[in-house]
């Protein structure tokens, strides 16, 4: 059996508006019905997995648990990470922790925001790799190019692939990404695949890479992990060895540096949506090359991409050519085709002015369900706010403002200081300044309620907590 590790705690910047800071790519339903974690959670499930391990972020963590409730998967652990340090501190965490209980146990190391449509070929793939992951190799998984990529690393083999038949073949040399020159001699020589960042290798050999070739990051991670701390079924590493851990990849700390490799093609299709162009190329296209998603309309375009996330926003387009237009509620992104990798520094550069959208997402998802604000102005704001069925807000209050609550589905349960009440669809309570007050859902359906907020400071920080079933302590 083989242990799936998802990790899942990048930001994805190259998809802004829609990947957040706050709520990243892998958590969106980019393409298809499902979310990106939710596709590769149900891909890494079933007969021959154990189930899955996560490692995540402290903001995610409640995402995570209801993205997988959703989709029936009951994850095994779920790792909480105090601070982003890169993918090798991650996977040797997940290492370590499962090595207390299998460490002869293969584990299969896998990013939360790939496309993979044909299941089948990629459990043939891993199965093509076991043997060598047993027989103690790194195994890595190489992707059969289908054009000259400068947006992912590759694999040179030290042969041709032939069939690209999933079995370990011998790997050269990483490569870093390329620029157009260097891609289009790769795609051309036929024995380079595009690094996938998928890893199947047993426990025990990993952390023997480890222990060899960054020696420095074992000891501190170690720490990380014994000294974690359960925290409502997750298990948050210790945050002070954490910090000191280098900040690298599992390619550079480990894999460049390792002669146990291999690498097993892949053939079948696979995307890194890593940027709006390659979304685009995934996308259902009419004729000329137009994609479009959502309240969208195009006339006379040509290879454009324009996708609105708000029904009440309709983008149109007129006369476009190779452009990305993609429409949020609170910020639009236009750009040229060919400068999609580009948005991340339209992502810096927002930073840099403080804009909120830059990391905030319009919605702010919280483990009782989320909110977002629909009118802000001065000394008021209105917001809309769902609640998940059995969920509860924190008993709080407030310093600056006072909140007047209107129901329009469901029923909530209304403690306002010693007084509980039952507010229904149609009714509204009024929650005055300084009130020690909570919310909870006690029946089987969302509650969605408008709140009015009045006063001088409406900040998310004004908050005065009592009691949580969350735990949450400074996180709101």
């Amino acid at each position: 059996m083989i242990t799936p590790v998802l990790l899942c705690g990048g930001s994805g910047t190259r998809l802004w508006p829609l990947s957040r800071k706050s709520y990243p790519k892998q958590f969106t339903a980019l393409v298809g019905e499902t979310t990106l974690f939710q596709a590769n959670a149900a891909r890494l499930s079933g007969s021959g997995f154990n189930a899955l391990m996560v490692l995540t972020n402290s903001d995610f963590r409640f995402i995570v648990t209801e993205q997988l409730a959703e989709v029936g998967l009951d994850p095994s652990a779920i790792l909480i990470e105090p601070e982003a340090r890169n993918t090798a501190p991650a996977v040797l965490a997940a290492a370590l922790y499962l090595e207390k209980t299998d460490p002869d146990g293969l584990m299969l190391v896998a990013p939360s925001d790939h496309v993979v449509p044909d299941a089948a070929a990629f459990s043939e793939a891993v199965e093509g790799g076991c043997a060598a992951a047993r027989d103690g190799q790194l195994v890595t998984f190489g992707i059969r190019p289908t054009h000259a990529e400068t947006s992912y690393g590759y694999l040179e083999l030290a042969d041709d692939p032939k069939d690209y038949a999933p079995r370990p073949l011998a790997l050269k040399q990483f490569i870093e990404k390329p620029d157009f020159a260097h891609a289009t001699e790769m795609f051309t020589a036929g024995n380079y695949l595009w690094n996938a960042g998928i890893f199947l290798f047993s426990v025990r050999t990993i952390i023997a890479a480890f222990r060899e070739h960054a020696p420095d990051l074992v000891s501190l991670v170690q720490v990380a992990v014994d000294q974690g701390q359960p925290d409502l079924g997750f298990l948050r590493l210790a945050p002070d060895p954490w910090a000191q851990a280098e900040d690298i990849s599992i390619d550079y700390a480990v894999m460049e540096k390792a002669k146990n490799l291999a690498v097993v093609p892949f053939a079948a299709s696979w995307l890194d949506l890593g940027s709006w162009d390659a979304v685009w190329r995934y996308s259902s296209r009419d004729s000329r090359g137009v994609s479009l998603s959502g309240s969208a309309t195009a006339l006379d375009c040509d290879d454009t991409l324009l996708r609105s996330e708000e029904d009440r926003l309709e983008i149109v387009g007129i006369g476009l050519k190779n452009i990305i237009a993609v429409a949020m509620p609170d910020a639009v992104l236009v750009a040229d085709m060919s400068r999609a990798q580009d948005v991340k520094l339209a992502v810096d550069a927002l930073k840099k002015k403080h804009v909120k959208q830059a990391v905030s997402a319009s919605k702010d998802y919280r483990p009782w369900g989320w909110f977002e604000s629909l009118a802000v102005g001065k000394r008021f704001q209105v917001k809309r706010i769902v609640v998940h069925p059995g969920a509860a807000l924190s008993l709080q209050s407030h310093h600056h403002r006072s909140e007047h609550w209107v129901v329009v589905q469901g029923t909530a349960k209304v403690t306002v200081d010693d007084m509980t009440t039952l507010v229904s669809e149609n009714q509204s309570i009024y929650i005055p300044l300084g009130a020690v007050h909570r919310m909870e859902n006690p029946g089987k359906l969302p509650i969605i309620l408008i709140e009015v907020q009045t006063g001088p400071y409406l900040g998310e920080d004004d908050i005065i907590r009592y009691e949580d079933i969350y735990e949450r302590v400074s996180d709101t």
